[in-house]
């Protein structure tokens, strides 16, 4: 028997929070979007969460207990997964939706792969494209105060200017949870403070982008433009909650910078060049899917092997 022994690529530390611990923190890193979704759009906008909550608890609990599998729904995950796809609805869409939406991205994208660990997506996203593509109409139709109308990121791509302090405090157009960059953030300086997410993905995508808009919008590096860009839509949400997915983001460092500047290079050209205004959803979605390559030219050589000569 070869003493030779075979050690997996760093990072070989491990954190003290367990999976329920850090789906816990994400969940409650999410209340202020919440509340302050609830605020701007009234009581549609927490029945949209409570449905769509409770759906992908049930439907995880539902699909695990006939499967005879272990129940996890006490690890967060689910419910995490409900409260991200329901920050991602616009406050109209029906209940139906975010139920339908809900058995989606736990059954198709989460259960049918293994579970949590072994999903090749975000769920919640991977649910909001699936209802953007099956109800378009639906998916963008926004409203504010009662009153159908543009999100900034629309008027910003038919040439107008946005207002873009009241983007900053949520006063707009938009998805129940995307719309105060304020209650984002607060919920994001929470998760960097308990060490559950790390700046890289967040700093390297938002940088990123910037950098592609100002070099390709034709607008240069007007601040305002920027600023209208950079707050509008989900890129704030999306790269805080999202992109820094344990299962679905890269594991070492120069992986996440990587994944940083893919996502942001892709949100620009979605949105610069794509048919709609926005596009981080998809950005996200198609950098999950291209993390294992990424991983595989930036994992470190595994201790006790010795690197292959050119």
């Amino acid at each position: 028997m070869s003493d030779l022994k075979s050690v997996s690529a760093s990072p070989h530390v491990r954190a003290k929070f367990t999976s329920g611990n850090i789906m816990l923190m994400v969940f409650i890193a999410l209340l202020p979007a919440s509340l302050f979704g609830i605020y701007n759009f009234g009581l549609k906008a927490l029945f949209i969460i409570l449905a769509s909550v409770i759906t992908c608890v049930l439907t995880e609990y539902v699909y695990q207990y006939f499967m005879k599998k272990p129940i996890t729904i006490g690890d967060y995950s689910a419910a995490v997964t409900g409260l991200l796809l329901a920050l991602n609805l616009p406050s109209s869409v029906p209940i139906w939706m975010p139920v339908i939406g809900g058995v989606f991205a736990i059954l198709v994208v989460k259960q049918v792969f293994g579970g949590l660990g072994q999903n090749f997506m975000n769920p919640a996203l991977g649910a909001r494209c699936f209802l953007l593509i099956s109800f378009t109409g639906r998916m963008t139709n926004f409203t504010y105060d009662a009153i159908s109308g543009a999100t900034p990121l629309a008027l910003l791509k038919s040439g107008e200017t946005v207002n873009t302090w009241k983007m900053f405090l949520g006063s707009t157009q938009g998805t129940i949870g995307e719309t105060s960059v304020i209650a984002i953030m607060l919920g994001a300086i929470f998760l960097l403070a308990t060490g559950v997410i790390k700046i890289t993905i967040p700093a390297s995508y938002i940088l990123s982008f910037l950098v592609f808009v100002g070099i390709f919008s034709g607008r240069g590096f007007d601040v305002n433009y920027l600023m209208g860009q950079l707050c509008g839509g989900g890129l704030m949400l999306g790269a805080w909650f999202m992109a820094t997915d344990y299962v679905t983001s890269p594991i070492t460092q120069k992986g996440r910078v990587v994944y940083g500047i893919i996502l942001g290079v892709l949100t620009g050209l979605f949105r610069l060049f794509g048919g709609s205004a926005e596009g981080v959803s998809y950005a996200i979605i198609f950098s999950n899917l291209l993390v294992p390559l990424i991983e595989r030219f930036t994992l470190p050589t595994a201790f006790g092997k010795e690197k292959k000569r050119a």
